[in-house]
Order: C-alpha cells, then structure tokens, then sequence
C-alpha cells in the first residue's frame, strides 16, 4: 500500500466534508507564502526544452546549492520521480532506512524487490537512506558523519543516499561540499522552500555512473519548460531566498507558541513544519478537520501531529482559534 500523504484535500472532504470557511491546509511542510513566478518567466509552453535550458537550470542549481564541479545534476520531474528510478538501477540489495521518515523510501525500494529494514540509527546494508534534516522529526545527522558513511559505503560497492529536500532551511546540515564523492547520492527539492511544489522539480547530485543511468531511465525533456524556467528564477533570485528563510525562522517560533499554548508538546520540526505530541491527537485532528483546518496525523505514532505553517495573518488566527 502506497504511503500517506499530506496536502489531499480531496480525501479530507471525503472525510471531513467541506467547510464553509474552505480549507486551512496545514498538513505539509511547503512553503505557504511560495516564490512568485511571473507570467513572463512561465511562458515556455509553445516549444521544447532544450539542452541549453537545463544547462542554465542545473547552472543555477550548482550557485543556490554549492555543489562542487566534481559531482555531477541531473534534474528530474520532482525527487519522487528519482527516488522511485534508484531501485529500479540498483541490483536487489540489502537497504537500511533510518526512520520514522517519508515513507515514499521504504515503498519504492520493497516494491522492487529488496530487503528493506527501517532502522532508528544508521546501520551497514549495500543501500543506506538517511533524510536530512528528517521528516517528520526535524532530526539532523553532522554531514562529517555522513561523508565517512558514504566512503565505507563506495568501498563496499555500496550507496548513502541523502534525501535533503528540507536542507535548504538549515543549509549547515547539508553534505553538498563532499558531492562526488563515491557511493554518495544526495537529493534536492525545490518544492518545499520555495513553494513550488507543483512545478515537479528536483536534482539527484552524484557520481557520473549515477546520473547517468538516471538521465537514461527519465529520457528526454524529462522536466517541462515552464517548470524550468520557475525553477531557474527562483534559485537565482537570492534576496527572496534570505527574506523568505529569515521570515520562516520568525513564524516557525510563533508557531511553538500556538501549540504549547494549546498543550501540545513540540518534539522538533525545522522552519517549515513542527512535529508535536498529545494523548488527544486523534480528536484533536478530527475537531480540526471538522472545521476545516487539515493537519498531518501518523498511523504508527498516533500521539503525533505535524503542522505546517499558517501563510496569511487570517490562517494563522484560524489555527490558533480553533486550537
């Protein structure tokens, strides 16, 4: 069975049924005020990507990040999209996943064929995720730590991947300095501080045997025009990046208020979303839902609820008053 996810708001109609006020979704960790693509930057829908425009795009990508000219970008349609190729290229393997995190991981890899054992700390296999920081719990792992795995891991024909899709709002944690390195594939997203999660852009950064079987496996013109040239603007336009992180920081504090006020009980999180515990979890999302307001529940920690944050002045009055 395919994991759960947030942001389905057609499943919490379902559910909930529909509110007169609409949907207050809270129950994802994208960026609720996104980066603002104007008509001009989108209008690529009459022709082709070509190799030049995901040159600029991967360009782009190696100045946000700091990727290092001995690793190798490929861009691809959404991170979805690369972690469900790697086990298709890998040979069936043995496959750690430090966890709880994003379940896509663990389904993707048992789906096609491999062992797969979710662990609470970094254990030997031929393949070892880690997500970081992680999600739902916001917990880091020091890149030094990670470098040494993935140099054990490449010595033993072996892979570290390094799912960093919420790195950009702690960039310290990030392992891009040792890109290249063997055996090290670390993954990047621009949906979730940037807000962009519609446009289904995402990097796989890697040796060249890596990317190259990916760039095989995905095709051609794998990620859209316009879809490029978002992501293009929005990786170089660094003002918004430092006001929208500098302003993340600021909300992610406003909300451990809201939930310690209510008492909830913040475990850990990053600027984009909070992970928080009550023995009233399951009533406090159904109460929630019912008025419209989708937050995330976890069906194997059910004293678990990760919240998003709020975007307009309203959304964050609406959450605070029915908490």
């Amino acid at each position: 069975m395919r994991p759960l996810h947030g942001g389905d708001l057609t499943a919490a109609t379902a559910v909930f049924g529909t509110s007169e006020m609409g949907w207050l979704d809270v129950s994802t960790g994208i960026n609720p005020i996104p980066y603002q693509v104007d008509q001009h930057t989108a209008l690529n829908w009459e022709r082709l990507p070509t190799d030049g425009d995901v040159f600029e795009l991967i360009a782009a990508a190696r100045d946000y990040y700091g990727i290092p000219k001995s690793a190798e970008v490929l861009a691809a349609p959404g991170t979805q999209s690369i972690i469900q190729w790697l086990p298709r290229i890998r040979k069936l393997s043995t496959v750690n996943i430090v966890g709880p995190t994003y379940g896509e991981h663990a389904h993707c890899w048992r789906a096609n064929g491999h062992r797969v054992k979710e662990t609470t700390e970094i254990k030997q296999a031929d393949v070892v995720i880690v997500v970081n920081p992680n999600n739902p719990t916001g917990r880091r792992f020091d890149p030094k730590l990670l470098h040494s795995i993935a140099q054990h891991q490449a010595a033993n024909d072996g892979w570290l991947i390094v799912d960093e899709a919420f790195a950009d709002v702690d960039p310290k944690v990030s392992s891009i300095e040792f890109a290249g390195t063997p055996g090290l594939i670390i993954l990047k997203s621009i949906g979730k501080f940037f807000g962009l999660a519609g446009a289904r852009v995402g990097f796989a950064v890697a040796d060249k045997d890596v990317t190259a079987e990916l760039k095989s496996a995905l095709g051609p013109w794998a990620v859209s025009g316009p879809a490029i040239a978002a992501a293009k603007a929005a990786l170089l336009d660094f003002d918004w990046q430092d006001d929208a992180l500098a302003r993340m920081e600021r909300d992610a504090d406003r909300l451990d208020g809201i939930l310690t006020g209510a008492g909830l009980e913040v475990l850990g999180g990053t600027p984009l979303f909070r992970l928080a515990e009550t023995p009233n979890a399951a009533d406090i999302q159904q109460n929630l839902g019912e008025k419209g307001v989708l937050v995330r529940a976890f069906e194997a920690h059910p004293n678990w609820l990760r919240f998003g944050l709020p975007g307009r002045e309203s959304d964050w009055q609406r959450l605070e008053a029915v908490l």
